[in-house]
C-alpha cells in the first residue's frame, strides 16, 4: 500500500527548520520571530522613505540595495517555509502564504518594466511591498487569540453593522427631508454620509444642520454614537475571554503548518494528519 503524506518521515534538517520557523514557543523560534519582525519593520521603513522625494534623491541607490537585500531574504524565508512542511501547497494557498508572496513579487516584477513608459506601473507595484507589514500579525503570539475572537464574533458584528447601516439610512433620509438642499443636504446619499460621520462622532463639519429640528436630531445621533461604539468592543471582549480560556499550546502541524492545537491532540484539527 502507498503511504500518505502524513506517513512521510521528514529529515532531521527539515524538522529543525520547521521548529525554528513555525514553533514560536521554542528559544530558536522566538529568536527567529524577533529577527524577522525587525527585518519586516526595516523593509517597510525603506519603502516609506523611498516615497519621500528628498530622501529618495539623496539615498535612492542605498534604498534600492536595501530593497533587494530584504527581497532576497524574504524569498529565502518563503522557500524555507515551503520545504519545511510536507504539504507546501496548503501553506502557499493560505492567507499568510499569499502575503509572503505579495511581499516579494513586486520587486521581481519590476525587473520586467525598465522602460520610462512603465514608471507608473512600477510605482504602483512598489506600493504592494507595504503588504510586508501584514506578516507581522503572524509573529505576534496574542494575535492568534484576537483572530479566533474575531472569527467567533463575526456573525454578531455583521448583524451589528447591518443595524447601524439601517439606522444611518433612516436618519440620513430624515435629515434630507428636514434640512433640504438649501442647507447642504443635496441628496439622500450625502445625507447618509453626514449621518455616518455624526454617528461615529467624527464630525468633519463640512455639512451642518441649520434648522432647530435638524440640530435636535443631530444631538440624538451623537448620543447614540457613544453607545453604539461600545457594542462591537463588548462583543469582541467576550469572545476574547472565551478564546483565552480555550487557548491551546502552540503546536504547529508538520503537514499544513497550522498551530494552536490542544496539548493532548494527536491529529491536526485542520488537515487531520498526525502531529
Amino acid at each position: 500500500m502507498g503511504s500518505s503524506d502524513s506517513d512521510i518521515k521528514m529529515s532531521p534538517l527539515r524538522e529543525k527548520i520547521h521548529e525554528i520557523i513555525f514553533e514560536a514557543d521554542t528559544p530558536s523560534g522566538k529568536l527567529f520571530d524577533i529577527v524577522l519582525i525587525l527585518c519586516i519593520l526595516l523593509s517597510v521603513a525603506a519603502v516609506m522613505l523611498d516615497s519621500v522625494k528628498v530622501i529618495s534623491t539623496e539615498f535612492g541607490l542605498w534604498l534600492v540595495y536595501a530593497e533587494w537585500f530584504f527581497t532576497i531574504l524574504f524569498t529565502f524565508e518563503y522557500f524555507l517555509r515551503l520545504i519545511s512542511i510536507t504539504r507546501p501547497l496548503s501553506y502557499a494557498k493560505s492567507f499568510f502564504g499569499i502575503v509572503d508572496l505579495l511581499a516579494i513579487l513586486p520587486t521581481y516584477i519590476s525587473l520586467f518594466y525598465p522602460g520610462g513608459q512603465y514608471l507608473l506601473v512600477i510605482r504602483l507595484l512598489r506600493i504592494l511591498r507595504v503588504f510586508r507589514v501584514l506578516k507581522l500579525v503572524l509573529y505576534v503570539g496574542e494575535s492568534k487569540v484576537l483572530i479566533q475572537a474575531l472569527k467567533a464574533s463575526r456573525r454578531k458584528i455583521t448583524i451589528f453593522i447591518f443595524t447601524v447601516l439601517t439606522i444611518v439610512t433612516v436618519l440620513g433620509s430624515l435629515m434630507y427631508l428636514i434640512e433640504g438642499e438649501q442647507n447642504g443636504f443635496t441628496s439622500i446619499p450625502k445625507s447618509i454620509y453626514w449621518a455616518i460621520v455624526t454617528l461615529t462622532t467624527v464630525g468633519y463639519g463640512d455639512i451642518t444642520p441649520q434648522t432647530v429640528l435638524g440640530q435636535f436630531v443631530s444631538v440624538i445621533i451623537m448620543i447614540m454614537g457613544y453607545g453604539i461604539i461600545a457594542v462591537p468592543t463588548g462583543i469582541v471582549t467576550v469572545e476574547m475571554t472565551q478564546a483565552y480560556k480555550s487557548k491551546g499550546a502552540i503546536r504547529a502541524c508538520l503537514t499544513c503548518s497550522a498551530d494552536n492545537h490542544d496539548e493532548d491532540a494527536v491529529h491536526c484539527k485542520y488537515c487531520g494528519k498526525l502531529l
